[in-house]
């Protein structure tokens, strides 16, 4: 009776079932550890990239040119005093306050043009750039001359032009400063550790001009990698940006105004008028006031085309629905061959299954992920279907196998370039493996003649 009891147990299909899916629940056990190294890797990566923008030069922010100019604020205090005889006199003093006056541009134009470069670290190729920067525009100081009371007096030779770059390390070349007709040779730091912490300044040393227009121009060359971006600091500020990188990602605030790409490149315009910011044209110091000319920024990121460590991780969250169909075709097989497959045999299935992402990891660093995902895809499929016509010998339903495990790997890699369709294609695939139970189990419960 007992021998009866546990020999219709073994042969219960609710048990098999149950065991199969106990199985597949194990199998998540590998992915997770496949999941884990792929972080791992991917966080190496990132620490090289890191390691490789510390020595080239890393995400590029330029804010600038600002114009400051100290003055002298004069007005004379007019009291009225009382004698000890009781009379009264008029006591005027002369009284002289030192200020700082904050400009922004009138007028400013950049134009950048990107050069792309790889610098090779290990198995990792960094993606980097080199670009030359031309800077020009107007200030128009004529607010500092105005005064409610009194008057003032520009102290010029303390004036200077302040720039800010976010590592003036990366500086490659740059060309004099023009301030009208004179050329002025630029100086390390900004001088304006609060407002522009890092970048470099411009001491004026000029004489004061009736004409309160100035012009100015400059050339510089720098490196950097991820990404360049620039403050829109002109009461009209004009960028035009242009590079062979044919994968541009426009991000910051500001989208451009007309952008294209071609296959040759990228060509990309910004006009800004300084209404879009939260900073004016032109403040005084003293005044306590503070601003942050980061607050808004236009440029482009440099980004690669669909990340390797990306696809691969999102093809191991597509683990457990391939590791279940496959599972699924297996009892399919035993239901129609009449013949049960040992629990070790599945978990050597499921194992080969898990393997497949840390083939096709492996093989991506080194050969890209289009070769790599052939090479470990074929190797899993073709694995599998051997193993499988030596265990149910049977050649038919091995290269069944094969047509469908090569199905759906075709339909994963579909899945990884197409990630707007994952959601219906996976419902697909879910409602293609029931109907397929349906038929094979279409007769488990027909009453015997």
């Amino acid at each position: 009776m007992q021998k009866s009891l546990l020999h219709n147990l073994s042969q219960s299909l609710g048990l098999r079932v149950l065991i199969i899916i106990l199985l597949g629940l194990l199998m998540l056990i590998p992915l997770f550890l496949a999941e884990r190294i792929v972080k791992e890797r991917q966080n190496y990566y990132q620490n090289t990239l890191h390691s490789v923008a510390n020595l080239w030069g890393g995400k590029q922010t330029l804010t600038g040119p600002v114009l400051i100019v100290p003055y002298v604020e004069h007005f004379t205090s007019v009291d009225t005093v009382t004698a000890e005889n009781g009379e009264n006199r008029v006591v005027s003093k002369d009284i002289y306050n030192d200020r700082t006056a904050i400009l922004l541009p009138e007028k400013l134009e950049i134009r950048a043009n990107l050069n792309e470069e790889h610098q090779q670290h290990g198995i990792y190729d960094a993606l980097v750039y080199t670009t030359t920067i031309s800077l020009s525009g107007k200030f128009n100081h004529s607010q500092v001359l105005q005064s409610s009371e009194g008057g003032r007096r520009i102290v010029w030779d303390k004036a200077f032009i302040a720039i800010g770059l976010t590592d003036p390390r990366a500086i490659d070349t740059a060309s004099t400063f023009f301030w009208n007709d004179g050329r002025i040779e630029l100086e390390p730091g900004t001088r304006l550790s609060k407002l522009l912490p890092s970048g470099f300044h411009v001491p004026l040393s000029v004489s004061a001009d009736s004409d309160t227009s100035n012009e100015f121009k400059l050339s510089i060359t720098i490196r950097g990698s991820e990404g360049l971006f620039f403050s829109p600091v002109g009461e009209n500020t004009a960028i035009r940006m242009t590079s062979a990188w044919t994968h541009p990602s426009f991000q910051g605030d500001l989208p451009p105004n007309k952008q294209e790409v071609t296959e040759a490149g990228f060509h990309a315009e910004w006009d800004i008028p300084h209404l879009v910011r939260s900073y004016p044209q032109y403040w005084v110091l003293e005044d306590q006031q503070t601003y942050d000319l980061h607050s808004i920024s236009a440029g482009v990121n440099l980004s690669e085309p669909d990340p390797l460590y990306t696809l691969v991780n999102r093809a191991v969250k597509y683990g457990v629905l391939f590791i279940g169909l496959t599972f699924l075709m297996f009892l399919a097989f035993e239901i129609s061959l009449k013949q049960r497959l040992h629990v070790l045999q599945y978990s050597l299935v499921g194992v080969a299954l898990a393997l497949f992402y840390l083939i096709l990891l492996a093989l991506a660093e080194h050969i890209g992920f289009l070769y790599a995902y052939i090479a470990a895809s074929a190797t899993t499929v073709l694995s599998i279907t051997v193993y499988t016509e030596f265990i149910l010998h049977s050649s038919r339903r091995a290269f069944l196998l094969l047509l469908l495990l090569t199905m759906l790997y075709a339909l994963l890699f579909f899945l990884l370039q197409m990630e707007d369709y994952a959601l219906l294609i996976g419902a697909g695939l879910v409602l293609l493996a029931t109907l397929m139970m349906m038929y094979v189990t279409r007769h488990l419960l027909s009453t015997p003649k």
